[in-house]
């Protein structure tokens, strides 16, 4: 179950079944498995991207990265990884497709040490 004790209690005072509880979590586990193969083909997809990331040396307000790959794995909602570009990497701690439904074009991922923030990644700097 991927529901805190708290959230299971006010769907239950909210009139669900137990059984359609666990089948709501079953789907959001499901979600984000799909989440992360589609973010996963952002970064597959393109050899450069450009975020909206603030960089301590960085001269544009839309800088350009060049991905090696991105690595996600889930457990439950959950959705964690690796983000590495072409010097550098960051674990990733979330993430979620903004735009493109069947290609996405527009992506944002919770980035942690070193970056500790939300940062947008389009395929170009128009689409930021």
């Amino acid at each position: 179950m991927h529901f805190d004790q708290r959230t299971q209690r006010a769907l239950r005072e909210a009139g669900l079944e137990n059984e359609t509880i666990v089948e709501i979590s079953d789907r959001v586990a499901e979600l984000v498995v799909e989440d992360a193969a589609r973010l996963e083909s952002f970064f597959d997809d393109n050899g450069t991207v450009y975020s909206d990331m603030e960089l301590a040396h960085g001269r544009s307000d839309h800088p350009e990265h060049a991905v090696e790959y991105c690595d996600l794995f889930t457990h439950g909602a959950d959705l964690r990884g690796y983000l590495r570009f072409d010097s550098w990497g960051v674990p990733v701690e979330g993430g979620r497709v903004l735009r493109g439904e069947e290609r996405p074009e527009l992506v944002e991922l919770s980035l942690g040490p070193t970056v500790d923030d939300r940062v947008k990644f389009a395929r170009s700097r128009d689409a930021l």
